[in-house]
């Protein structure tokens, strides 16, 4: 017995991530937020807006590529390398 094929629509707004100014909006957020922490530290408004063009170019260019990088990178200093047992030498003198 075979089964009709069967089609469901997807929409392109839901594979999207939600952007503020192209830019991933945690991401977005964090640059501002460093941008006015810098300003508040420092007293330095050139500085401060500095800091937020840099993040926010940062995390546009992040958007565009791969939103995932940032959590793979994080992630990467968490988890230990995996065990690869044929990269190891069964005796001492590299004989297998």
């Amino acid at each position: 017995m075979t089964q009709a094929l069967t089609f469901h629509p997807v929409y392109r707004s839901m594979n999207k991530p939600l952007t503020i100014w192209g830019a991933e909006r945690r991401l977005f957020l964090l640059a501002l937020v460093m941008g006015a922490a810098m300003f508040n530290f420092f007293g330095s408004l050139i500085g401060g807006l500095c800091l937020f063009v840099a993040l926010y170019t940062g995390a546009r260019w992040l958007t565009v590529t791969d939103l995932q990088l940032l959590r793979i990178v994080l992630n990467s200093a968490r988890v230990r390398p995996i065990y690869d047992p044929a990269k190891v030498a069964i005796d001492g003198r590299g004989c297998q």
